[in-house]
């Protein structure tokens, strides 16, 4: 979202912003995306008539804007009289420049069908992705992915393609990766807004494998394994130091009270991570006493 100065007359001059809007309509619709020239007073309404003249689209027709956030985790439709230009401000400072969409912050335009709903175009185009990997994991098309969440599913399982896609991955923010049912996690040094309740709950009883990679999806296999079987599971966490074992306990921890108290907070999670540095303290303890009688 680039700046500069916008003065009209009459009023005091304020700072303009180049929005980039992509056009998510029919394939009889233009697909380019346009730029479109907002102040922090431009409503949604004035955001989407300037998209259409940009785009020459059918003025005729009902129009939305919808706000994208995390990769398409969170979308919001706009009203009219919300301010596209004070919603990018709350973007990270990498998406407002431009906001491509490869950066998970973006604007899309959509038609809203008679009876006031959004026409979601993108379902046709999930459904032709589903078929498509269907006929892939058939063997009957190759695979054309750029990275693989399965290590087991690489084409050539060598030293140099394993770490190529764990580098490929962990360039996009992906730092969970399957090895079959092992979970190879790569400590990014930074927090990642991927542990909220919401991945809590979209993880629940789900298949391991159905979703992306993430440690609440093993936590969340094991518990509910230990329902359905009535036995106790066991998860190892091994990993050099500083590779954030800790980390991953935590956050596993996290998980499995969520799950066991519905979402309710309650001390058991503080009790339990409470003893984590006394029981990190012993392991290193009976690590020295075992070194040194080597």
């Amino acid at each position: 979202m680039s700046v500069k100065e916008a003065g009209s007359s009459g009023r005091r001059e304020q700072a303009a912003y180049h929005l980039h809007i992509y056009p998510q309509l029919s394939t009889t619709e233009s697909q380019a995306s346009c730029r479109v020239t907002a102040t922090k007073d431009s409503t949604t309404s004035d955001v989407i008539k300037d998209a259409i003249a940009s785009l020459r689209l059918d003025g005729t027709k009902c129009y939305v804007l919808v706000e994208v956030k995390e990769s398409g985790g969170e979308e919001w439709v706009l009203d009219a009289n919300d301010s596209p230009v004070h919603r990018v401000l709350l973007w990270p400072r990498r998406a407002q420049d431009e906001h491509p969409q490869e950066d998970g912050y973006y604007f899309l335009l959509q038609e809203r069908n008679a009876d006031g709903t959004i026409k979601y175009v993108h379902m046709q185009l999930v459904a032709q992705a589903t078929a498509t990997r269907r006929l892939v994991e058939r063997g009957l098309l190759p695979r054309q992915q750029a990275d693989f969440d399965d290590l087991c599913n690489l084409p050539e399982l060598t030293e140099a393609n394993l770490l190529k896609n764990l580098k490929h991955r962990f360039l996009q923010q992906k730092i969970y990766t399957y090895a079959g049912s092992i979970l190879v996690a790569i400590n990014p040094f930074k927090f990642l807004p991927i542990y909220n309740p919401k991945y809590v709950k979209m993880y629940e009883n789900q298949q391991l494998g159905k979703l992306e990679p993430h440690v609440f999806a093993l936590a969340d296999v094991a518990y509910y394994t230990m329902l359905r079987k009535r036995v106790n599971q066991c998860i190892v966490i091994s990993g050099e130091s500083g590779s954030g074992k800790t980390q991953s306990t935590n956050f596993l921890i996290h998980c499995l009270t969520a799950l066991s108290q519905k979402g309710y907070a309650s001390g058991v999670e503080r009790t339990i991570l409470g003893a984590g540095p006394v029981l990190e303290v012993s392991r290193e303890a009976v690590c020295l006493w075992k070194g040194a009688f080597v």
